[in-house]
């Protein structure tokens, strides 16, 4: 049986500012930073097999403060793709290899990034702003639309993470709340206008058994 949990980022410096991030590089805000650490006392007794985050850096940071909770003690090596120089010399045996990937980046937001979300919603009124928040495909000026975010991260999910679970691997993402709602769509079998109102919490880790093609959300 696989195991697949999900980790949304710990809460921001912009979320904290209510300030729209996207792909801006933000780091977490204090509270973030005890987020991760409560994720991690959740999970502390789970071994990983393969571990995948996103290539921002309040994700990444997520996923270090998550793992010194954990009483796995090999060393996390993040993995930069195309580029062995950072993995030369390295013992397998005693690391654990963080894969990084952009298809699980948040939703990139154009234009909107780094508006703070309450004087847009004034600029522009609360119906277009909901538009642009809210709907699942009409993306904001030079951005995407949630749709746009899945058909980008399911792929890679379906390609790189499902076979491991299906080989019975322990599978953790340290992610985003738009990349984290594609992998949700497609495990929990959430239509197109359920999805965009369904939250996922920072720091508050989401645990799936895979089993006969199937996922099953469970406590530990």
């Amino acid at each position: 049986m696989g195991k697949l949990i999900l980790v949304r980022h710990g809460n921001s410096m912009w979320n904290k500012k209510n300030i729209f991030t996207g792909w801006v590089d933000v780091s977490l805000s204090k509270q973030g930073v005890k987020e991760a650490f409560e994720a991690g006392k959740v999970l502390s007794k789970l071994k990983f097999d393969d571990v995948y985050t996103s290539a921002l850096l309040r994700a990444q940071m997520t996923l270090q403060l998550l793992m010194l909770e954990n009483e796995d003690e090999r060393t996390l090596v993040m993995s930069h793709s195309g580029d062995d120089r950072y993995e030369r010399g390295v013992n397998n045996a005693s690391i654990l290899k963080v894969n990084i990937s952009e298809a699980l980046n948040e939703r990139y937001y154009g234009d909107l990034q780094g508006k703070e979300k309450e004087a847009f919603k004034k600029e522009v009124g609360e119906k277009l702003f909901k538009t642009y928040r809210r709907s699942f495909d009409v993306p904001p000026p030079n951005g995407e639309s949630l749709e746009m975010t899945i058909n980008r991260t399911l792929p890679y999910f379906d390609t790189e993470i499902l076979p491991k679970l299906k080989d019975g691997k322990t599978v953790l993402i340290v992610a985003h709340g738009n990349s984290l709602r594609g992998i949700v769509k497609e495990v929990m079998t959430i239509s197109d206008e359920e999805i965009v109102n369904y939250e996922i919490a920072t720091g508050n880790p989401l645990i799936f058994n895979y089993e006969n093609q199937k996922f099953k959300e469970v406590t530990l």
